[in-house]
């Protein structure tokens, strides 16, 4: 949903559990920051994934989280994610139909995998679409 480069996010402070579809920005240990959507919450953690990503990560926790996406501008114009209908219409439908989705993510990183070895000189490229 966030282009990058392009759109600029507003992240506000979060209290308590957070929701199902919610954009948190979390640091991994590792000290990366990142902001993906929640697609799944269990009891101890979340797990999340980005937009236009097909692996979901795990061990996402509360004291992980920095803040919370409540809006963003496109284009100079501000969108609202806890008022905006639009947005609301575009989180339904894009993870109510993932499943749909995920046959072109899966293409779209074969590609991928395959440019880079070809690029690498490496001739050992594995078609494999899950690994």
């Amino acid at each position: 949903m966030i282009r990058q480069g392009r759109d600029r996010v507003c992240i506000g402070r979060c209290s308590g559990r957070l929701r199902l579809y919610d954009v948190p920005l979390y640091r991994r240990p590792s000290g990366q920051l990142v902001l993906h959507r929640i697609v799944k919450v269990l009891p101890e953690e979340y797990v999340t994934c980005g937009d236009n990503r097909r692996k979901w990560e795990r061990g996402v926790t509360d004291a992980m989280i920095i803040g919370i996406l409540t809006g963003f501008y496109r284009e100079g114009i501000f969108i609202d994610c806890r008022r905006s209908w639009k947005y609301r219409c575009y989180v339904f439908f894009w993870w109510r139909f993932y499943w749909l989705r995920l046959p072109f993510l899966l293409g779209r990183d074969w590609l991928h995998r395959r440019k880079r070895y070809r690029e690498s000189g490496r001739s050992d490229f594995k078609p494999g679409l899950f690994f």
